[in-house]
């Protein structure tokens, strides 16, 4: 059973960057699908971007599509989220999410491992 633990997160101002990374451990991190995903307050959880095991499959939102970037090491265990440009209502709390597959996952209630997530600010 993998755990994925993020971090990364913090305040920044519009236009600026963060790299959010999603460390695992406990499993076989390349037989995983990967996923991130984000909840702000009161709001729902949504779909951030999801990649295959191989890294291949790359798949965004299209609020964040020609921002943000997915990424995957296998040898280092360790999912990232590059996040360019942000905006104020980028502002959510992070999480990682793990499914033992071969395809891309876009949908929460597919995946089975959850990170408790890492808190994004950005200010206006």
């Amino acid at each position: 059973q993998v755990q994925l633990v993020e971090s990364g997160g913090g305040l920044v101002q519009a236009g600026g960057s963060l790299r959010l990374s999603c460390a695992a451990s406990g499993g076989t991190f390349s037989t995983y699908a990967m996923g991130w995903f984000r909840q702000a307050p009161g709001k729902e959880r949504e779909f951030v971007a999801a990649l295959n095991w191989i890294g291949g499959g790359t798949f965004y939102a299209d609020s964040v599509k020609g921002r943000f970037t997915i990424s995957r090491d296998n040898a280092k265990n360790t999912l990232y989220l590059q996040m360019n440009s942000l905006k104020p209502e980028d502002a959510a709390v992070y999480y990682c999410a793990g499914k033992r597959g071969i395809h891309v996952y876009t949908r929460g209630l597919d995946y089975d491992y959850w990170g408790r997530g890492t808190q994004v600010t950005v200010s206006s």
